[in-house]
């Protein structure tokens, strides 16, 4: 008999890769890898005003896939090219992710590098203001709001939370002070590595990103963004109930444990929806996802 939760999650992947990738109006380099880019789409429609110097909010989307090397960019360019048309500037980064080769315990493809995945963010992060204002002039950095699904919810947190790093974090992963950030909207985020690891969420992935199983106590504390709060940025996770992929006990881990920090974070879930949804510009979720960013950055 098949699984009903199953099927449901299948027609909802099915629906958020069913459209075509959008091509960028723009893309630059952060680095000399060839994952080291960042795509730029224009602000368009009502809001947007074109030729108009830092008009509209940057939002910066970092990609889900498990940290793992099949899943790039290309498949959240309907869900930037969304965000552009509610009058969004938009910046799509790639990054390094883990070997095509099995290794790490791991039966497939390895989630994530370590360190190059964390540099790359921190990297393309550093350079977004310049980029931007070479490559999307309308873009202002001022209003920038970080998103990114599943693992790119992660990595958008960790982001996030660069200047509460310890002081012994890898060359620059770690600020001085708080990035310029209007804040984070996380998206069905691995955000708590210790409850995800627990949970089996997307096969161990979050021990696989630090290295395996043997480096995951030592890492964790550089890597996880539960381990590193309060971050004092406005932060909102939504999260689907019927998610399977990465349960919302994850996101409600993480929000636990912002507020023993003494740290509000705000949790979206949303009823009879799963893990795609909320990439899915056909899906009324994506919607409520554009509402979180829209009260952040205008």
């Amino acid at each position: 008999m098949t699984d009903p939760a199953v099927e449901r999650d299948a027609a909802e992947a099915a629906s958020a890769f069913s459209h075509p990738p959008v091509a960028p109006d723009a893309t630059a380099a952060y680095g000399e890898h060839p994952d080291q880019i960042v795509d730029f789409h224009a602000p368009r429609g009502e809001r947007a005003q074109p030729g108009v110097a830092r008009s509209a909010p940057l939002v910066v989307v970092l990609h889900g896939g498990a940290w793992r090397a099949p899943y790039d960019r290309q498949h959240v360019t309907p869900f930037a090219d969304f965000l552009a048309r509610q009058g969004f500037a938009v910046a799509n980064v790639e990054y390094r992710r883990g070997s095509l080769v099995p290794h790490q315990d791991a039966e497939g493809p390895v989630a994530g590098r370590w360190p190059e995945t964390f540099d790359d963010v921190a990297a393309a992060l550093d350079a977004l203001p310049e980029l931007a204002a070479d490559a999307l002039p309308e873009a202002d950095p001022r209003r920038m709001v970080l998103t990114g699904h599943s693992a790119g919810g992660h990595l958008a947190l960790w982001a996030a939370a660069r200047h509460v790093l310890p002081k012994d974090a890898p060359a620059g992963w770690r600020l001085p002070s708080p990035p310029l950030l209007r804040g984070v909207v996380a998206l069905a985020p691995i955000a708590d590595f210790t409850v995800a690891q627990e949970l089996g969420v997307c096969g161990g992935a979050s021990a696989q990103l630090l290295g395996g199983a043997a480096a995951f106590a030592a890492r964790r504390p550089y890597a996880d963004p539960a381990a590193l709060l309060p971050t004092g940025i406005a932060t909102a996770v939504v999260q689907g109930r019927s998610d399977i992929v990465v349960s919302e006990a994850v996101s409600e881990a993480y929000v636990a444990a912002a507020a023993l920090a003494g740290e509000m974070v705000g949790l979206t879930l949303l009823d009879g929806v799963g893990h795609f949804p909320l990439i899915d510009p056909a899906a009324d979720a994506c919607a409520v996802v554009s509402e979180e960013i829209s009260q952040l950055a205008w």
